[in-house]
């Protein structure tokens, strides 16, 4: 159908309610705003469903949701994992409880039990919650950190993980079969309930978490030691991350945890920020101007489904609050439970940190001091989820941390996700161990850059929305492919390594191989002086990205060389 049939028959149908239809009346003379609701379908990707909330075969609603939750559950039922069951888990964004619960009965009614937490949950509860209760599947409904406007749908397999290769391809396929709404399942609520099918979590999984998360503290007696005079400011940023931040940081004997009381609760507009991401320096107003007030140690935000942790620390040389990006946090945590545990004893043999290609090279010379080994894999946490998955498997190694430079990690396993909960918890671990020590965490992050060097990295991001969008984010992948660059500014291409065509190229020799990694649309470049370049489509927003990292002799020569790359990658742009 034309995206216009498509507009008329959601206009006409009895399947649709009249909210939608209504919806659907009031823009009836906007052509434009018709063809962008549904000149196609709302694209279940390798991460699942992420777009605008609205009426259309291009929005997020409870008919493309159920859409989605049908093509699963008939995987689900294809793999015997009825009565294993789904987990499911929300946020605080608008309509997420209605999604989970229009998933849930659609699972209910292919005979699938549906354990659904009571109140709105982590992401990375949810996939402890999965593997806890033994499921075969899970589901997060959220967004991450997008506007207001955006909702989502994230899709877990039985490792705990977001779905890799195979599966993902296969449940798309699934997915996409499901072309008539009106074959989409569905049942009543309370009959799910009386058959057993609609099941409700809560406190019991709680717990469990919350004693999981505490296995990953090395020094409690630290903690205890410097209680009293630590402090930590913490905004949860209108999210899931209030209750089971403050739970945890209780229960470990934080006694000053001073909350931004305009951020506490939950809030689907997210009023008092631009935009809910705690890579935003804005999104810190509120918790800086508290942390200043209190004279904090530490700033601690959670993106609205707290996977991701931001954070600023103060520097009491200039007295001023200090901005660290994912990968300075991600270091510092690495640093100290790589030294920790090789001088606590409590380093288990075959250690490996898993981390992704656009993450800091700084993982290199850490990995080796400490005799860890690092493996390096594609952009996307489940990649380090799923390589959790087969240390199990194999018994090749044991996994002791990994890290994105999106401002997630993961200590411990068990999650299969990034974790913004036991992010917040080792990072106060370790700000309690420096205030001991007398000195700030960001007087550690200057001895860390100080012994493996000043690493720096950025990102240039071009963002193309709409119907031509994504054409043009395709033709600027093919140039970069096809023709690449010889160099970036004054550093020289070494070497290409293209992941979509499986294959490396070293510039001066010719000669290639394979890449080692799973097929993804994404272009690398080695570039001479440590540095680097990586381009790569966005899976989850209208953009294409370009990550770059250079190596410094200090802060401030490291900064000038990341911002000549960036320009160098502007220009090969033009």
């Amino acid at each position: 159908m034309s995206y216009k049939d498509e507009f008329n028959f959601w206009l006409n149908d009895d399947y649709f309610d009249q909210a939608t239809k209504d919806e659907l009346l009031a823009i009836r003379d906007n052509e434009g705003e018709i063809e962008d609701r549904f000149y196609k379908e709302l694209e279940f990707g390798t991460g699942g469903l992420r777009g605008v909330i609205g009426a259309g075969t291009n929005r997020m609603n409870i008919y493309t949701v159920r859409k989605a939750s049908q093509g699963l559950a008939n995987y689900i039922i294809k793999a015997n994992g009825q009565e294993k069951g789904i987990a499911i888990a929300y946020d605080s964004r608008f309509m997420s409880p209605e999604f989970a619960d229009e998933a849930a009965l659609c699972m209910a009614a292919n005979g699938i039990k549906a354990y659904v937490f009571e109140s709105l949950r982590p992401t990375p509860e949810l996939s402890f919650a999965l593997r806890t209760l033994g499921c075969i599947s899970g589901i997060v409904i959220t967004a991450s950190h997008n506007p207001p406007e955006y909702n989502g749908y994230k899709v877990y397999w039985e490792d705990g993980a977001q779905i890799t290769a195979p599966k993902d391809k296969e449940i798309i396929g699934e997915v996409q079969a499901v072309t008539d709404y009106h074959a989409v399942k569905t049942m009543d609520k309370q009959a799910a309930m009386d058959a057993g099918l609609y099941n409700v979590i809560g406190k019991e999984i709680d717990d469990k978490y919350m004693e999981e998360l505490k296995k990953q503290i090395i020094h409690p007696e630290v903690i205890k030691e410097v209680a009293d005079d630590i402090k930590i400011v913490y905004t949860p940023l209108c999210g899931t991350g209030n209750v089971p931040v403050r739970r945890i940081l209780s229960e470990l004997g934080f006694k000053n945890v001073y909350v931004v009381p305009e951020q506490e609760n939950p809030d689907p507009k997210f009023t008092t920020l631009d935009y809910p991401n705690p890579e935003d320096p804005k999104a810190f107003t509120y918790a800086l101007k508290l942390a200043k007030e209190k004279n904090a140690d530490i700033v601690l935000a959670t993106d609205p489904d707290a996977d991701r942790l931001g954070i600023y620390a103060l520097d009491t040389k200039s007295g001023e609050y200090m901005p660290f990006t994912g990968n300075m946090s991600g270091m510092l945590i690495a640093e100290y439970i790589l030294r920790e545990r090789t001088a606590t004893g409590t380093m288990p043999v075959n250690p490996a940190l898993v981390t992704t290609i656009v993450t800091t090279n700084m993982t290199t010379p850490i990995t080796e001091a400490y005799g860890v080994k690092l493996i390096e894999v594609l952009t996307g946490f489940k990649f380090i989820g799923e390589q959790i998955k087969f240390f199990e498997q194999t018994g090749s190694n044991n996994y002791v941390f990994g890290l994105e430079e999106s401002y997630g990690c993961l200590a411990g396993t068990h999650a299969r996700d990034k974790d913004a909960v036991v992010a917040v918890m080792c990072l106060c671990e370790v700000a309690a161990w420096c205030k001991k020590e007398g000195k700030t965490l960001y007087d550690m992050m200057l001895e860390v850059y100080e012994k493996y060097g000043y690493y720096k990295e950025t990102q240039y991001a071009i963002t193309l929305k709409g119907i031509d969008g994504s054409k043009q984010i395709a033709a600027i992948m093919d140039k970069l492919r096809n023709n690449p660059p010889k160099n970036f500014g004054d550093l020289d291409v070494v070497r290409v390594r293209d992941y979509e065509n499986n294959k490396i190229v070293e510039l001066a020799t010719g000669k290639e191989y394979e890449t080692g990694l799973p097929k993804s649309n994404v272009l690398y470049f080695d570039l001479t002086n440590d540095s680097w370049c990586c381009a790569r489509p966005s899976g989850t927003e209208p953009k294409i990205k370009f990550y770059m990292g250079v190596k410094g002799t200090s802060l401030a020569d490291a900064e000038a060389k990341v911002e000549a790359l960036t320009e160098a990658v502007k220009a090969n742009l033009d």
